[in-house]
């Protein structure tokens, strides 16, 4: 089984550096290869990133790692939405599983920091549906 993730750079040195941590040593140990690795600017570039990963054919699925903090305005509200159901469209395309570990909307950088470790879950959740999909 091989994964792709895409991963943005916004809050990287705090935040999705961690997390892209979290889930190449969980791959290691579900014994799971990663492929891949595209870092984009920020959550809202992840989708096309995704595309490209499931455009390959040795991709199996796709683990997704972001962080969408508040500011003053509904914005990471929008992005959080927009960017959940373009990924949830190209899973469909694909038929690959793409998985959600972008955390936020409505978050500040501290329950952002104690969400790092939710990249675990999202690469076994990725793994766990590759499997679940070749069984049928």
């Amino acid at each position: 089984m091989k994964l792709g993730i895409a991963v943005s750079e916004y809050h990287w040195e705090d935040i999705t550096r961690k997390m892209l941590d979290v889930a190449l040593k969980t791959a290691q140990k579900e014994g799971v290869d990663v492929e891949k690795v595209i870092k984009v600017p920020g959550s809202f570039d992840i989708p096309l990133a995704v595309k490209r990963l499931l455009q390959m054919k040795e991709i199996d699925g796709v683990v997704t790692l972001g962080a969408i903090v508040q500011g003053e305005t509904a914005h990471d509200e929008v992005i959080a939405h927009a960017v959940a159901k373009a990924l949830t469209e190209l899973s469909l395309e694909f038929g690959k599983p793409v998985t959600l570990g972008i955390s936020g909307p409505r978050m500040t950088m501290e329950q952002a920091a104690a969400r790092i470790p939710r990249a675990a879950d999202a690469t076994r959740a990725c793994a766990e549906l590759v499997k679940r999909l070749r069984e049928r």
